[in-house]
């Protein structure tokens, strides 16, 4: 269980969002005080004054008081102005945002997290799975913001380079990559023009191994799938990208005509995505008759939420506030009707439970492995008027049984940890004739 535990402290940045949200809502303009006296003691006493006790709201919490703080920041400003020694480091559109971003670090919810205009350009680009980059999937250390490269696609620019699942990220050219928020880090840095070169420095059993890397148009291929013995398919699902629901779909049509009569579909490690892709594919598997059609439902603090589900031959959006989702109805139609096997670990996340959550509910599936991650909450990007934008923790998502495994995940019905034999440690990959937990999926599915 050591090892399961190491792992299960990833904290993974793969974020499940349902319907981009737009709001739009006027900016705290936060001024700059005066007159205060700039000496050590006085200076602490006036700070001192300024914080006095605070209203509470209906719900018994503190309510921020906004005089207090502007007096604070004009206070701190005026020492900056008057002591810093490195005045030409001065970046006040920096120093904004910064208090921003510390607003919501305040809400102690590694999800909820502000965006300068430039960062929220760069993060909307659409997840359609083609970039310029470098081929790689990484997560991030939610405590200790470190990235790791969880694999490493086959013929990409990171292969090419040398580069190995596993690898620490240490650096990005200057800078330290365990400083930035991951999306932003790739958006930004990693990714770029086709041709263009980038200098990464990875961590590797304690030694820096500088890599220097060419962007080259990369198509992730989240879905990889093979025929085994006695019919059995087998689909692993890396990601959950815009491409992955047509990548699926044209896996299980393809295993089908080769005689697929059981299937496995593997999501360990799978750090979630995309909602749509995994509703998607969900539907395509699952039947409309049972548990009202339900894929996954969402519920706010206020019990308002979404629903998906299928029905008539279509996978359908409703909203208890009302709201409409243009991409909905969506033809669907489809189901499967074999045994199958999910394997599950530690480090599947988000999108990953919910396809696993709801095969498992429908009974149209077993989960082998170990207990998966466990985030069962929603985030939605929030747009302000300046272009700036937060994305925020707005709800809990349910499995179709109404599960809700925040912070729980989902137990296997099957428990068994991944045995690494010592000759593959530092292989790029387990054969699936030598892992261990996809043979128990087989020996599970003969039963």
């Amino acid at each position: 269980m050591e090892n399961e535990t190491k792992t299960k402290n990833k904290f993974w940045k793969g974020v499940l969002v349902g319907s981009l949200v737009t709001a739009f809502a006027g900016l705290i303009i936060v001024g700059v005080a005066t007159g205060i006296c700039l000496i050590g003691r006085t200076v602490m006493a006036n700070h001192r004054r300024l914080l006095q006790p605070v209203a509470e709201s209906p719900t018994g919490r503190k309510e921020l008081n906004m005089e207090n703080i502007e007096d604070k920041i004009g206070t701190l400003q005026m020492l900056v102005d008057e002591y810093f020694l490195f005045e030409e480091n001065i970046d006040t559109d920096l120093m904004e945002a910064g208090i921003y971003k510390g607003l919501l670090a305040g809400l102690d919810d590694p999800y909820t997290v502000y965006y300068t205009p430039e960062e929220y350009a760069a993060l909307t680009e659409e997840t359609e799975g083609v970039y310029c980059g470098i081929g790689v999937l990484v997560s991030q250390n939610i405590s200790s913001g470190t990235i790791t490269a969880l694999r490493i696609f086959r013929g990409s620019p990171a292969e090419e380079a040398g580069m190995k699942k596993g690898d620490i990220i240490y650096k990005v050219g200057e800078i330290e990559a365990s400083t930035m928020e991951l999306d932003v880090l790739v958006q930004q840095e990693i990714r770029g023009e086709e041709g263009t070169w980038v200098d990464i420095t990875v961590l590797r059993e304690g030694e820096e191994i500088p890599l220097q890397i060419e962007r080259r148009l990369v198509e992730a291929t989240t879905v990889e799938y093979q025929m085994l013995e006695e019919n059995i398919g087998y689909i692993e699902v890396t990601q959950f990208e815009l491409v992955t629901g047509k990548q699926f779909a044209e896996a299980i049509d393809s295993l089908q005509e080769q005689g697929m009569e059981k299937m496995i579909i593997d999501l360990r490690d799978n750090p979630g995505g995309v909602l749509d892709s995994v509703v998607e594919m969900a539907a395509y598997i699952l039947p409309e008759d049972k548990l009202d059609g339900t894929i996954v439902s969402t519920s706010d603090k206020n019990g308002q939420g979404d629903r998906y589900f299928s029905a008539d031959g279509e996978i359908r959006f409703e909203s208890d506030l009302g709201q409409r989702d243009a991409r909905y109805p969506k033809e669907d139609g489809h189901e499967v009707d074999i045994p199958i096997v999910v394997l599950i670990n530690g480090n599947s996340a988000s999108a990953s439970e919910v396809l696993a959550g709801a095969l498992k509910d429908y009974g149209c599936a077993k989960l082998v492995g170990t207990t998966s991650f466990g985030k069962g909450i929603v985030q939605s990007l929030l747009e302000l008027d300046d272009g700036s934008a937060i994305k925020m923790t707005i709800s809990h998502y349910y499995t179709p049984g109404g599960v809700d495994l925040h912070k729980k995940g989902l137990d296997p019905d099957v428990e068994i940890e991944q045995e690494i034999p010592e000759d593959l440690v530092d292989a790029f990959e387990i054969p699936l004739d030598r892992d261990n937990q996809v043979q128990k999926a087989i020996e599970v599915l003969g039963k």
